[in-house]
């Protein structure tokens, strides 16, 4: 089947956790005529930390350009690929650097710009970023142990952000601040990233929809040619 769209966002390349591989199968099984990289594809945060860049982070970009030779390609900024904030309005080949897009009557954007973290205490969602790498190490080991054990796989950061009442109401707080963009923007519904919790909600009679990552949820949103978005899981 091939798609009118596919909208992914979180890969953090450039990170161990950034779920590349996968990515990439991904890409290969869902063609598409228009591909949305909504924001924190490489991960410039992580970078400046010291992290290493791997090959498998080198094939995900490769992919992505390999896709752009036929498809349009539109990657949308995030916080932690801000770099592409200078870049914005232009094009490389078929690919168009954005800040936001609309698409179906749908604003997508990556969503930080309404999170207050990341506006007004942006030293503090980098403490906050340190704090969620801490969690994956954390959660890599611990699942080490339960493939030892012949155990499934259980993400222990999930159920953290899951559990925790401060971040259930964030979570409730940006979806609601999403769909008053989106009516900002004369749009029905919204598309976001960033908070790495795929979703398909109506809110107060908008829809918002959000990607996930490709970190733990391995999901995106795909668009047929009948107008219907789904949230696809690997």
């Amino acid at each position: 089947m091939n798609y009118r769209a596919v909208i992914v966002s979180d890969l953090h390349l450039g990170t161990k956790d950034s779920k590349a591989k996968e990515f990439i199968e991904f890409l290969e099984k869902h063609p598409t005529d228009l591909l949305i990289l909504n924001g924190d594809i490489v991960d410039g945060w992580a970078l400046n930390r010291g992290t290493k860049w791997k090959k498998q982070h080198t094939n995900a970009i490769s992919k992505i350009l390999k896709v752009s030779n036929k498809t349009k390609v539109i990657w949308i900024r995030g916080n932690h690929d801000e770099f592409l904030a200078e870049f914005i309005g232009m094009h490389f080949g078929n690919i168009e650097i954005r800040e936001d897009y609309v698409i179906s009557n749908h604003y997508v954007f990556h969503g930080d710009v309404i999170d207050v973290f990341i506006t007004k205490y942006k030293w503090l969602a980098k403490i906050g970023s340190v704090g969620y790498d801490f969690a994956l190490w954390l959660n890599r080991w611990y699942n080490r142990y339960r493939v030892w054990r012949g155990l499934p796989y259980q993400s222990i950061s999930r159920e953290i952000k899951a559990g925790v009442k401060a971040a259930t109401s964030y979570i409730n707080d940006f979806e609601i601040a999403a769909i008053k963009m989106a009516s900002k923007h004369g749009c029905q519904g919204v598309i976001c990233g960033h908070i790495h919790q795929p979703a398909d909600l109506m809110i107060n009679g908008a829809r918002y929809l959000n990607s996930g990552d490709w970190v733990e949820n391995r999901t995106a949103i795909l668009l047929d040619y009948q107008d219907k978005f789904t949230i696809f899981k690997l």
